[in-house]
């Protein structure tokens, strides 16, 4: 016999929670403000944004170094950001000759420079490799941020600036994640472009 799924019950749950979800984030935004005016400050002072992540905050990494890179709502130059989860034979020769660990620390290392953005990801708050990757930016005099959930986690605590979405379940922290990179992005993109639409 076929089970029968109660797809009105999962919809109206996942919605339902969604929606507490992102209606709470309007308690985060002095953070997020603060998040975005890290960025725009570094790119007028032509350093970087840096973005990392495992999994679906790899993906989310990709997206927003995307958004800065092509655009989000306006016609403006490129900015500079950068995901490092997409170089595959970086990422497998670190995660071969050191460790997973330090697949996003070690190109900190390379890459990076006082003044920079980083952006860490882990819905847990403990992933290691952003973990490590926001100790070696500190060290290095790069703003640290850290997107989790709720708890926090080690990465929280390592970053100078940590956004704590108001949930412990993986699908509502990633979509609050969603969310906050695209204000993020809003914002810096406004701050770098003049009324007319040029670059600032």
């Amino acid at each position: 016999m076929t089970r029968q799924i109660d797809t009105a019950a999962i919809f109206a749950g996942a919605m339902a929670e969604h929606i507490r979800v992102i209606t709470q984030l309007r308690d985060l935004e002095p953070l997020v403000r603060r998040a975005a005016e890290a960025m725009v400050t570094a790119l007028k002072d032509g350093h970087k944004v840096f973005w990392c992540g495992n999994g679906g905050s790899a993906a989310d990494s990709q997206h927003m170094a995307a958004e800065l890179v092509g655009r989000f709502l306006r016609e403006r130059k490129a900015l500079p950001s950068i995901a490092l989860t997409t170089n595959s034979s970086i990422v497998t020769a670190l995660g071969n000759d050191y460790g997973y660990d330090v697949v996003f620390q070690r190109q900190i290392e390379a890459l990076a420079a006082k003044g920079d953005v980083l952006v860490g990801i882990s819905t847990s708050g403990n992933s290691k490799n952003v973990h490590a990757a926001l100790q070696q930016a500190r060290q290095m005099g790069v703003f640290t941020i850290a997107m989790t959930g709720a708890d926090g986690g080690r990465c929280a605590d390592a970053a100078e600036l940590a956004l704590r979405m108001p949930s412990r379940e993986t699908p509502r922290i990633q979509e609050a994640h969603t969310l906050c990179g695209h204000m993020i992005c809003d914002y810096v993109e406004s701050a770098m472009c003049l009324p007319d639409g040029t670059d600032a």
